[in-house]
């Protein structure tokens, strides 16, 4: 139960991070209005956040692995809330978008930290169901908050009260978060070893953490560098992550995508032509099914290996993802362009480009936690640090890309681009166990106590 618990909260702060970037895209028009900056300079709001996600992950990961999950999640969470207030109540342009900033860059702890969390909680049987209720947890927020602030900012409250939406659900999430209980084990082995020389009077006792001494210098170079190091050696944790970028580039591309074809082709309102997004959503729980079910296969071929996981076993669902979302955004290109065409089958587009990326996503975030496994908080870092560079990137060319080459060519440009990218989960499907073989990161990662000789790793 109390595992069920602390699941329901690290999905709720994953939701309310993610939730926090998109909902101010149908506000661009009115901030613009509000502060006298065009509409290209008003989406900033939408990328700097996403920037924040870029920078936050350097920090949250690699200091979980050092006072444990719960203390940066606890910060995080908090930092997230008061920059959304300030956001909310910001008077000038420049405060709004610094504002936005590092709401993002606290809101990213949650992205970073939360799939270590599950890695800690759950072994290789359980942590795909929870890795699932966290990619919901992270594609959901985006498609679910561009209706509900476009309701908002075309109602008497205005676009601030998407910021102040944003900090209440903040506010909550920093509460919850103080009922936690601390899931990594080097942290909670710290913890009863002070109960025990508490107890027992013996001060000789202690934990290997403790034997740890925090240099700065040190720790910037092994702990905050980490991701970075892993981003540019590993080719795992590279590819892996280059592919998932371009994937999470077009989510958040489609922020303008959506209303381009759904607004100014079919002349829906702010809050209606949000409507849409809903069937991105539908296509993700279609996706967390389909991967509930092949979760029990994984089981199956877990008992018959006696219990030792092999990363590559959640790669074929990434395969049948990859196909599905270049599928859906030639559909989306090729029936959203002209209002003669039904509204209907856009939409439906959204239904395969969901599942498509909640396959992409969840079992690519599923790989590197297997893969690297004690060094789980690390690896997603590094994963967010690159993509969250193409998901605030895509969105300030959105408009020009679908004005300039018509919205048929630009899906059908991105959806060969997509189909190009599929044979990356289908190389290491096949050669992944070689790849990992050559990997240090990854022997040092499964070995239970890892230590700094030849490696120049820290203990954990």
């Amino acid at each position: 139960m109390l595992l069920v618990v602390m699941s329901l909260i690290l999905s709720y702060i994953t939701f309310s991070a993610s939730f926090g970037s998109a909902i101010f895209s149908p506000a661009v028009g009115q901030v613009s209005h509000h502060f006298h900056v065009s509409t290209e300079v008003g989406v900033l709001g939408v990328s700097l956040y996403v920037l924040g996600f870029a920078f936050g992950p350097i920090l949250w990961g690699p200091l979980s692995e050092i006072l444990g999950r719960k203390q940066p999640l606890v910060v995080a969470m908090f930092g997230f809330s008061i920059f959304a207030l300030a956001a909310a109540t910001s008077k000038d342009y420049q405060t709004l978008m610094l504002s936005r900033f590092f709401s993002g860059f606290f809101s990213a702890g949650p992205l970073a930290v939360v799939p270590a969390c599950f890695a800690d909680m759950f072994d290789d049987s359980q942590r795909g169901i929870a890795i699932t209720a966290f990619a919901m947890a992270v594609f959901c927020g985006p498609f679910a908050s561009p209706f509900t602030g476009g309701f908002i900012t075309q109602s008497y409250l205005g676009w601030r009260w998407t910021m102040y939406i944003v900090s209440i659900m903040g506010w909550l999430g920093t509460g919850l978060t103080l009922f936690l209980h601390e899931s990594y084990a080097p942290t909670i082995l710290v913890g009863k070893a002070g109960r025990i020389r508490r107890e027992s009077k013996n001060f000789a006792i202690h934990a290997k953490q403790e034997e740890i001494e925090v240099d700065m210098a040190e720790l910037i170079n092994h702990n905050f560098m980490r991701p970075i190091r892993m981003l540019c050696t590993e080719p795992i944790v590279f590819l892996i992550t280059l592919y998932m970028s371009f994937i999470y580039g077009l989510m958040y591309l489609f922020l303008g995508a959506y209303p381009l074809v759904f607004q100014k082709v079919r002349g829906m309102n702010l809050g209606v032509g949000g409507l849409p997004f809903i069937a991105l959503i539908l296509g993700q729980i279609c996706g967390g099914v389909y991967i509930m079910i092949d979760q029990t296969q994984y089981k199956k071929k877990l008992a018959r290996n006696h219990g030792v996981q092999v990363p590559e076993w959640r790669l074929p669902p990434v395969i049948i993802g990859a196909v599905c979302f270049s599928i859906g955004l030639f559909w989306f290109g090729w029936t959203g362009f002209s209002k003669d065409i039904h509204w209907l089958a856009p939409t439906a587009s959204g239904v395969v480009t969901g599942f498509g990326i909640l396959c992409i996503f969840l079992q690519c975030f599923n790989y590197l936690i297997d893969t690297y496994l004690m060094f789980a908080a690390s690896a997603i870092a590094a994963n967010s640090l690159l993509r969250s560079f193409f998901g605030a990137g895509f969105p300030l060319f959105a408009d020009q890309m679908f004005d300039n080459l018509g919205i048929q060519w630009a899906g059908t440009l991105l959806g060969c681009l997509a189909a190009v990218m599929i044979p990356i989960p289908v190389v290491f499907y096949f050669y992944g166990p070689k790849i990992r073989a050559l990997s240090n990161m990854n022997r040092q990662s499964h070995s239970e106590e890892p230590t700094n000789d030849e490696t120049g790793e820290d203990k954990v």
